[in-house]
């Protein structure tokens, strides 16, 4: 993915499913772990949770590093700095339009 700029809509796409939104929970910790730490209690297969892991780092969510025989997995602060900013702007749009139809509507 390198060289190719991420939208808004495939940070989302990568946050719509709810085995991804559990992984993300699991590493705001703030620690870096392992697939067989992720994939504990997951309901899902070590396979499952790498291809998951994988999708969140295309969205630039996550980041995998190599230790030794492992990958640890932790949050990648940068990215989700810039999807809370995506979201801040459509609050920041949707309260000024709804702010707009109360105006409208008290008038």
């Amino acid at each position: 993915m390198a060289g190719r700029s991420l939208s808004a809509s495939d940070v989302f796409a990568a946050l719509s499913d709810a085995q991804r939104l559990r992984l993300l929970k699991r590493l705001s910790d703030g620690e870096r772990h392992s697939i067989s730490e992720l994939s504990n209690g997951a309901g899902v297969t070590r396979q499952a949770v790498t291809r998951h892991l994988r999708v969140l780092e295309g969205a630039r969510l996550v980041r995998g590093k190599r230790d030794g025989r492992e990958h640890l997995w932790s949050l990648d602060e940068a990215g989700l700095a810039a999807a809370q900013s995506e979201l801040d702007a459509i609050a920041r749009a949707w309260r000024t339009k709804l702010a707009r139809l109360k105006r409208l509507v008290e008038e």
